[in-house]
């Protein structure tokens, strides 16, 4: 079986650990349904609610309004707990990745959906990064000390105002020193072109689609997509069906071959190499011949029958992240 790395989900922010580990009915993964997809590592989201903001929150798509987002460091102490107990392993180096993969370990990147759990000046991003923190997204979709985040809109361009604040460019920098990535999914595109002007590290959109192919606010544009490949950066494809469809409809009736339409374009535009996967395990509604994290295996025979070579659909799988992650984090 393929190794698969998938560059986001929302599953430690949304389920506790032993649920994580146990199994559980509903939702797209867990332990268990990860070794049967093969997922071999992934970058696991920790979300920030602005504080103020009602505990309930929508992450990243309509889950409901049952779902209480967590403080930031309880989310983190879950996937320290996890490590410790022997159930994954937490990836601060790119040799932590292949340990992992080959010891048949879950590689758990820790990432930070929205810096709000870091202060303006930064001392809390020590802390982070000594926890084992490795990528952050300076927003989710609104705004806050550091930037603005694109917000939810269909049809839109991701031009929807200012982009980093004074804060957000020291945040940026600071993240390059110290070897943690930098995701740009959720900013808008000023804050995207900011960042590209800023930062000499590839470019990453971790679970983002095509604006050509589907209209959403959250997609990149084609100038977009040409400047993370000059990076050498790469575009994670989002499983978000709305963001996959050219209508922009939440409807699961959505084949595969949505996903590998997305994977075709950014390739065709910059190549196979700065494609990979980004699913946004629960925190969207996905493809319904997808399913969780057990249909992966079906998606990279999809990518297969879309004209992928072998050794372009596993570089689409791990390697191209193994790389990118390699670069950003200094290895």
């Amino acid at each position: 079986m393929i190794p698969v790395f998938d560059g986001h989900n929302d599953t430690i922010t949304r389920e506790d650990a032993a649920d994580f580990v146990a199994g559980r009915a509903g939702g797209h993964l867990d332990l268990e349904r990860a070794r049967r997809g093969g997922l071999a590592g992934g970058i696991f989201a920790i979300f920030t609610p602005t504080p103020g903001e009602d505990d309930f929150v929508e992450l990243g798509g309509p889950i409901g309004q049952d779902v209480a987002a967590p403080d930031a460091t309880r989310a983190a102490g879950r996937l320290l707990a996890l490590e410790r107990d022997g159930h994954l392993r937490l990836a601060r180096a790119p040799g932590d990745l292949d340990a992992a993969r080959d010891a048949g370990r879950l590689a758990a990147v820790m990432h930070l959906e929205g810096a709000e759990a870091i202060d303006p000046g930064l001392e809390a991003l020590e802390l982070w990064h000594a926890a084992g923190l490795r990528s952050l997204g300076p927003v989710w979709s609104r705004h806050n000390a550091f930037a603005h985040g694109v917000p939810f809109r269909f049809p839109s361009s991701p031009d929807t105002g200012p982009g980093l604040t004074p804060a957000g460019t020291s945040l940026v920098r600071r993240c390059a020193g110290l070897g943690i990535a930098v995701d740009l999914s959720h900013l808008n595109e000023a804050g995207f072109w900011d960042v590209a002007r800023i930062d000499g590290a590839p470019l990453i959109a971790s679970h983002s689609g095509a604006h050509a192919l589907s209209a959403a606010s959250r997609n990149l544009t084609d100038a977009q997509i040409d400047a993370i490949g000059a990076s050498r950066g790469l575009v994670g494809i989002v499983y978000a069906v709305n963001f996959l469809r050219e209508d922009g409809e939440e409807n699961a009736d959505t084949p595969l071959e949505a996903i590998v339409a997305h994977a075709r374009h950014v390739a065709d535009r910059i190549g196979p190499e700065h494609v990979a996967l980004g699913s946004d395990f629960d925190g969207a509604t996905i493809p319904g011949p997808l399913g969780d994290v057990t249909g992966l295996p079906r998606l990279l025979d999809a990518l297969a029958a879309g004209g992928f070579s072998e050794q372009e659909v596993r570089a689409i799988a791990w390697d191209n992240w193994r790389r990118v992650l390699e670069t950003a984090w200094g290895g």
